[in-house]
């Protein structure tokens, strides 16, 4: 990969700060969304050692351990003006076309959006905040609570960290739902209050399958409660609306988060929320252990999150 300081200047450069501790790689080709047209760096989820610093960091020093909170907003458009810069339509995000992502020898980022890690929390742990801070946005804006009974349909990586941060809010009772037996397992392992494992025999498209999921949450939901919908689904969804509005149920989106990585380091430097469980494979930066890992990683199963390190 081009060394990104060569194209910095000015300001910016004066703000960045470097990052070692990532190598790059060659992966085979998988099944990739069709707004990749061409070769790219992957990955948003990272945390590394300081390298470098711009002439005008203060907050950061050769030899920090951070985490790099991996969206760069515009910080000019009234949504940035108005503090959520997760929506910024001008928003540069690791990994997201054409944007490049964190997996590289060097990544050059603002200081502002790189966390110091205390000294009882590690790179991995750092790195799972990107993951995490999702539930923790989640939670916020559901307003979990003492007071907040809580369903999580599907128990993948952002659901089981949902719980972890649900837990964490306050919450009294989470219920895990998912069709996959390995992951309620997984849950029930982390602290779910009850697991559901509703039938795998949906003979039903992918949105179809989404539109259920989403119908199940309104219908489960009480009098007054809320659903969110984290993540992106189908474009299109029809949703028992009338059932709904008798209900005055609220549906929240959530996309992506903001002003969450001090919380999340907070979390884990009080032991408020365990994320090591859910690193369940860990690998090298070997062509053959690359390749493994994202072997691994597709097949689902037992694997929750796979971790590269030096």
């Amino acid at each position: 990969m081009e060394d990104n300081r060569e194209r910095m200047g000015g300001q910016e450069e004066n703000m960045a700060a470097w990052l070692l501790g990532i190598k790059n790689l060659k992966i085979l080709p998988y099944h990739l969304p069709s707004l990749v047209k061409q070769p790219m760096v992957i990955g948003h989820e990272c945390a590394g050692v300081i390298e470098e610093v711009g002439s005008e960091v203060t907050s950061l020093a050769v030899g920090d351990r951070v985490a790099l909170e991996p969206g760069k907003s515009c910080r000019q458009c009234s949504l940035c003006k108005d503090g959520r810069y997760n929506l910024c339509p001008g928003m540069k995000f690791f990994g997201s076309p054409p944007t490049n992502g964190c997996l590289a020898n060097q990544v050059v980022h603002p200081a502002s959006l790189c966390y110091k890690l205390p000294e009882n929390v590690s790179l991995e742990e750092g790195a799972m905040c990107e993951p995490l801070s999702v539930g923790v946005h989640a939670c916020r804006r559901a307003s979990v609570g003492p007071e907040t009974n809580v369903l999580i349909i599907g128990s993948g990586p952002i659901g089981l960290v949902t719980m972890l941060a649900a837990y964490a809010f306050g919450a009294p009772r989470v219920v895990v739902a998912d069709v996959d037996k390995q992951r309620l397992h997984k849950a029930q392992g982390l602290g779910a209050s009850s697991i559901i494992q509703v039938s795998p025999n949906i003979e039903v498209c992918h949105d179809q399958y989404n539109h259920k999921t989403m119908s199940t949450a309104l219908k489960a939901s009480r009098s007054g409660g809320k659903v969110c919908l984290i993540g992106l689904a189908g474009s299109e969804m029809t949703v028992p609306l009338t059932a709904v509005s008798a209900k005055e149920v609220d549906i929240i989106g959530i996309f992506r988060y903001r002003n969450t990585w001090p919380l999340c380091i907070d979390f884990l430097r009080t032991g408020k929320i365990n994320v090591e469980p859910l690193i369940t494979h860990r690998f090298g930066f070997s062509q053959k252990d690359i390749e493994e890992a994202f072997e691994t990683s597709s097949h689902g199963g037992s694997a929750i999150k796979v971790m590269f390190n030096l």
